[in-house]
């Protein structure tokens, strides 16, 4: 006997019986071996042992029609990295400041587009609301900190500004 009370065969028929239903092809129109015998088809609540297939994130479709060249179907994150590659120019020409709030303006619009697009292509990674959240609040936090950048801050913030006299200053 096993530790749930079935006798230990039992316990191996039924994950036999589980190892056929997971690899069991489907093929349209055929009947299966459930409904031959006459008994009802069991469902399972597990998932499969091997995924096939990957659901597209909504909003993931092209951002313009199939027959468009593939920069203009992906144009909101082409959008977004041109902009970024022009925040991180702009900070190696030693317009530190500029650039790192450019880089924060472009994922906040990537944020923005993401709310506001039905379809953004490759800009939707997960689902709108974990991409609008993502790249809203790592947009903010870029933009704040560029803003507080020593020296000369364009902007203080007490409780931030304590923080980082006991984390960073000596």
């Amino acid at each position: 006997m096993s530790a749930d009370g079935r006798p230990e065969e039992t316990r191996e028929k039924v994950t036999a019986q589980r190892r056929e239903a997971d690899t069991e092809p489907v093929v349209p129109g055929a009947v299966s071996a459930a409904d031959a015998a006459g008994r009802p088809e069991r469902t399972t609540r597990r998932f499969p042992r091997i995924t096939r297939d990957t659901a597209r994130p909504e909003g993931g479709g092209r951002a313009a029609p199939g027959d468009a060249p593939a920069p203009a179907r992906q144009w909101p994150i082409l959008a977004v990295l041109a902009v970024v590659g022009l925040g991180l120019l702009l900070t190696a020409l030693d317009a530190f400041r500029l650039g790192t709030i450019l880089i924060g303006v472009a994922l906040l619009g990537g944020a923005v587009m993401r709310w506001t697009l039905p379809d953004v292509g490759m800009l939707a990674v997960r689902s709108r609301f974990t991409d609008m959240v993502t790249y809203g609040v790592l947009g903010l936090a870029i933009v704040l900190l560029a803003l507080m950048a020593q020296p000369h801050p364009w902007l203080e913030i007490p409780f931030l500004d304590d923080t980082l006299h006991f984390t960073v200053r000596a």
